[in-house]
């Protein structure tokens, strides 16, 4: 007696093959393009900083954070606005968690200007992870400092850094790449190893030195010199 069989044909084969692999490119693709997205917020950070200091520049000759007559120069209804020193420096390291350093003042001075967005209120009591600070695209902290004998990664040079941390090592190269020259130890940015929580650093100190090579799956913190 002959029995039918039933079973899946070459062609039918071949078409669920093909499917599959139009899904899993365009898996791929679409997280390649939430990686590109996440890299340009990156770069917009960096980029945006110091259109924060020439805009308020241009505005009140003076820099924020620093601004001497900063209360006169951005108001706000009950909102304490301290001055800086006018000295044309920012006191204080990008990561600093003292309420009184210049680089904290910094960022309500640019936000009460309207140049950024954020609180202006300082609290009393700062941590790293204070929401009063700006954060990159995946939560990490953002800042400046002024130029000086002590940038936060070794041999970086600029009148200011601006730093980005928490970001992973896939980024980072991606980052370097476009916009300085692809290598995380030298050039105008430079990155070192993160590892949370992490501490401020102290007063006066020269930061870590940079890292040598880049593991995609490690997090980095990312300077650039301006």
């Amino acid at each position: 007696m002959k029995r039918n069989q039933s079973g899946f044909t070459l062609i039918e084969i071949a078409i669920v093959l093909v499917i599959i692999g139009l899904l899993l490119g365009g898996v791929m693709k679409g997280q390649e393009l939430i990686n590109s997205a996440k890299v340009k917020n990156f770069g917009m950070d960096f980029k945006n900083i110091p259109i924060y200091i020439y805009g308020y520049q241009d505005k009140f000759r003076a820099l924020p954070g620093d601004d001497l007559a900063a209360a006169s120069h951005v108001t706000s209804d009950g909102i304490t606005i301290p001055n800086g020193n006018g000295n044309g420096v920012m006191a204080g390291n990008w990561d600093t968690v003292t309420a009184a350093d210049e680089t904290v003042l910094f960022w309500q001075h640019v936000r009460l200007a309207g140049l950024a967005t954020g609180s202006t209120t300082i609290p009393a009591t700062l941590t790293r992870t204070d929401p009063y600070f700006p954060t990159n695209a995946i939560g990490g902290r953002i800042g400046i400092e002024s130029g000086s004998a002590h940038p936060p990664i070794d041999k970086l040079k600029g009148s200011y850094y601006l730093c980005s941390e928490g970001i992973l090592g896939k980024f980072v190269t991606q980052l370097d790449l476009q916009m300085d020259n692809g290598a995380p130890d030298t050039g105008a940015m430079m990155a070192y190893a993160y590892t949370p929580p992490a501490t401020p650093r102290a007063a006066n100190t020269t930061g870590p030195a940079a890292a040598t090579s880049i593991e995609p799956t490690s997090t980095y913190t990312v300077c650039l010199g301006i």
